[in-house]
């Protein structure tokens, strides 16, 4: 079996004393050829891992920002089939690793073998199922890991030590380290516990952790890059995509790059 990419861009970011940049797009919005130009763009701009988001009608902790995307993206009738097939051509262009973000009723939907199946067959290189609780975990989560997939799991900051322990050794590739108690959504700073609750973490675990959940500008992609492995961006980045709806699906994908690009810039802690 091939090595997992979102091990290689971890590794790599380690040596380069920075943290990876992990940005999130939502499949589909505007359409999935102008999804597609964006990887691209953001592959060459500083993304080190990408999480696509898989719309859904019932997101779990998704802010307005990115609900109001998975609404877009459903009215186009985007299916998972679709996607994969996207990124299944990406693939012939772009070796960006790439998770899913994906609800297990969708999943379930599918079956657990048939969806890690193919999604292993397009170039996925992991799967994020945030309302799968990870003690409900083990056959999924066994699954993606005979296909090559890393399965995962999100710590909030009210999870106790035992479930930590839990989560930490069920992830695979990185753990998902949720910064604050609520939905997604940009916001003006991070929680002032935060390097406390990744300390915590750290001590239960070797594994990458990137945050989550609020971060939106250079300079706190910064604080999160002196505590944390990696920093993952999404509101900002899918209201960016927004915004620009309507250009030509270059532009769209060079205004997407040029702000991922600034979000990079604060990958080295100072």
């Amino acid at each position: 079996m091939k090595p997992n990419r979102i091990d290689a861009a971890f590794h790599r970011a380690r040596a380069e004393r920075r943290a990876a940049l992990m940005p999130f797009l939502t499949a589909g919005d505007p359409d999935l050829a102008t999804t597609a130009a964006i990887i691209e763009a953001i592959a060459q701009r500083g993304a080190d891992v990408l999480e696509l988001g898989i719309p859904y009608s019932d997101p779990i902790a998704d802010g307005p920002t990115i609900q109001a995307s998975f609404v877009r993206a459903m009215n186009k009738g985007v299916s998972v089939r679709d996607i994969f097939a996207m990124v299944r051509d990406v693939r012939t262009r772009c070796d960006l690793p790439i998770l899913t973000m994906i609800s297990v009723s969708i999943v379930s939907r599918i079956g657990p073998e048939a969806y890690c199946t193919q999604a292993a067959e397009a170039g996925i290189d992991g799967v994020i199922i945030p309302d799968l609780p990870v003690d409900e975990a083990a056959g999924i989560a066994r699954i993606a890991e005979t296909k090559g997939l890393h399965p995962v799991f999100l710590i909030a900051p009210t999870t106790p030590d035992a479930r930590m322990n839990q989560i930490a050794h069920r992830s695979k590739g990185f753990i998902y380290y949720v910064s604050v108690v609520g939905v997604t959504g940009a916001r003006t700073e991070l929680p002032a516990d935060l390097v406390d609750h990744l300390r915590r973490l750290r001590e239960l675990t070797k594994k990458p952790v990137a945050v989550g959940f609020g971060i939106a500008t250079p300079e706190q992609v910064r604080t999160v890059a002196a505590h944390a492995d990696g920093a993952i961006v999404g509101s900002a980045i899918v209201r960016k995509v927004h915004e620009n709806a309507g250009q030509p699906r270059e532009k769209i994908a060079s205004a997407v790059g040029d702000f991922v690009a600034q979000l990079a810039s604060g990958t080295r802690p100072v």
